[in-house]
């Protein structure tokens, strides 16, 4: 860090130490204090950078300009620093060629590819707010998300899967088949006005990505040196969205020194180096892709390697292979599919030796698997939520492999950890309560929704996570269940209240309930229970057939079951836990024992 900070001008704070890799619990008056992660063996202090490219650009281009910064696979991309830094100087001065200023909208809709990469570290540099739209998003939830923010331009792919994404913004904004690129006057997108898409064909109304670069002259790069004395490590630098629970999407608004500090920290928990060489098949629009995975290399000097635009095994596995992978990411889905893959034994996989795994529960048979089968012998399970950057807890190479596939191992450097009852009070080692965090990595709030945001982190500080976990004697934290009914699906946070929003558009639907059952490819499926209105027929297939191309393909119900009423409390709540289990019974489904 010292050579850095000489090399880059990166000011380091000095916080507090402790000795241990991650502060055992400690009893006071038979209760456990919050636990600390600062300590003296895994840091200085946090980085309080002036972006993401400050560091990862030009430290990583001074000191690594000839290694290999990004590879991607399917578009015979190979970058080295000095490369990729100058790609991201280029696009950046030609945001500011589009009138853009700092603190303004950008967001991104686009699967895996090396132009979301320079868009990251291009949109941070010009003290933009990169907002990542989900690549699964449909009609609705893109108005929804592009209005949320009052985003001013728009980075679109030309589509992904069964997804045409220029189709989809014509349809919103008709208005732009009929304008000049950058003038878009649009009712249903009113902040709207520059469309930039990706490839080489041209779209009426959009600019294309290629000619970003080429636009800018003296004037934006002089602008772009005033902004290295004008941001701030602490100024908003991106947006993602989460499923909210009053129905709608929240935008959790996240800074520099948020996602610099939790990539720093994860890769000092995997023990990366220039080195080493990620495989990184997890979508960039989460933050297990571009804050773990880009941001993480970024700060290392280690090279970033995409597989695919979208998941794939094979071509995961094939990349590990080619490009000598040393760590690899996934959900458990993921590595359930590269590990089941009828080709699996055929490629060599000895260059790996640690990655993470993380985005929802990890069976600890398939933790086994990873650590033997794939010579991840040093694989880490990362616990978090986008709203903490996201990473909280991590597991070590120097943990007992009992303690990996039992735990989501001990809090990260400078995160503060509680658990606490009902009454908010800090509970004993053991005991299971609402994991509570405070520290570096908590989101500024809910990009417009103060109250939400009110709601989520209160005045001290403290993040409600809405997970009931254990912490044991030794700071070993065992996320044992959900006090939200939020849904995990193979790695992708559901609210069902979302879901059940929608629902209610439906014609012949009175009322509905939507809850997560076990699965054992997903981890968890949706089951939505409904009453239809008096005299109304339906079925499973008409319903699926109503939400299929409005909300996401991972949001729609794979059950569905068809009720006169829900079973409820005396006060008329709607208890859901007797639904799950009436559902578990009913499909004879099982749950898994996870971490």
């Amino acid at each position: 860090l010292d050579a850095q900070a000489d090399a880059g001008g990166v000011n380091l704070f000095i916080g507090g130490s402790r000795t241990e890799l991650a502060t055992a619990a400690h009893k006071a008056g038979g209760r456990t204090r919050a636990l600390s992660g600062d300590h003296e063996e895994a840091v200085v202090g946090l980085i309080l950078s002036l972006g993401p490219v400050e560091l990862g650009g030009q430290i990583s281009a001074e000191r690594y300009g000839d290694r290999d910064a990004l590879i991607v696979c399917h578009q015979n991309v190979r970058w080295s620093y000095g490369e990729m830094k100058r790609q991201v100087d280029s696009l950046a001065a030609g945001l500011l060629t589009l009138g853009l200023e700092p603190g303004d909208c950008i967001s991104i809709w686009s699967p895996n590819n090396s132009e979301w990469a320079l868009c990251q570290f291009a949109s941070a540099k010009a003290g933009l707010i990169l907002v990542n739209i989900n690549p699964a998003y449909r009609l609705s939830e893109l108005e929804y998300a592009l209005n949320k923010v009052e985003c001013t331009a728009l980075i679109s792919a030309e589509s992904f899967k069964s997804s045409h994404y220029l189709d989809m913004i014509s349809e919103l904004a008709p208005e732009i088949r009929q304008c000049a690129p950058g003038t878009l006057k649009s009712e249903k997108l009113p902040h709207l006005k520059t469309v930039i898409r990706l490839g080489e064909e041209k779209s009426t109304g959009m600019l294309n990505f290629s000619e970003l670069a080429v636009r800018a002259g003296v004037k934006e790069r002089q602008r772009l040196e005033e902004l290295k004395n004008e941001l701030q490590f602490d100024d908003a630098v991106n947006i993602q969205f989460t499923s909210g629970t009053t129905g709608f999407p929240k935008g959790a608004t996240l800074t520099h020194h948020n996602i610099l500090n939790n990539g720093f920290f994860n890769g000092r928990a995997l023990g990366l180096t220039e080195n080493d060489r990620v495989c990184i098949p997890v979508p960039l629009y989460h933050c297990f892709g571009m804050v773990m995975g880009n941001m993480m290399c970024a700060a290392y000097g280690a090279a970033m390697i995409y597989p695919s635009e979208g998941f794939d095994p094979l071509e995961v596995l094939r990349a590990v292979e080619t490009e000598r992978c040393t760590a690899l990411y996934g959900v458990p889905t993921m590595f359930i599919a590269e590990l089941d893959h009828p080709e699996f034994s055929n490629f060599d996989l000895s260059s790996l030796r640690t990655g993470t795994m993380a985005g929802s529960p990890c069976p600890t048979e398939v933790m086994k698997r990873v650590i033997g089968d794939m010579n991840m012998k040093e694989v880490t399970i990362a616990y978090g939520m986008t709203e903490t950057s996201p990473v909280s807890f991590q597991s070590s190479a120097a943990d007992s492999i009992e303690r990996r596939v039992s735990t989501v191992g001990r809090v990260h450097p400078h995160i503060e950890v509680k658990i606490i009852d009902e009454g908010g009070h800090i509970v004993a080692p053991g005991i299971p309560g609402e994991l509570m965090t405070r520290g570096y990595s908590v989101m500024l709030g809910y990009w417009n929704d103060p109250e939400i945001t009110t709601e989520a982190i209160d005045a001290a500080g403290w993040m409600h996570t809405g997970d009931q976990a254990t912490i044991d004697e030794e700071g070993f934290c065992k996320i044992v269940g959900r006090i939200k009914d939020m849904v995990i699906r193979g790695g992708e946070n559901v609210y069902p209240r979302e879901i059940e929003e929608f629902l209610h558009r439906h014609p012949k639907v009175q009322d509905v309930q939507v809850i997560g059952v076990p699965d054992e490819k997903y981890g968890e499926e949706l089951c939505a229970w409904i009453c239809l209105k008096e005299g109304e027929h339906s079925n499973t297939e008409e319903i699926r057939a109503f939400c299929k191309g409005q909300i996401a393909h991972y949001k729609i119900p794979l059950y569905v079951r068809f009720v006169d009423e829900f079973p409820m409390t005396i006060t008329g709540k709607v208890q859901k836990f007797k639904m799950r289990e009436a559902m578990i019974s009913e499909l004879s489904l099982g749950e898994r024992e996870t971490a």
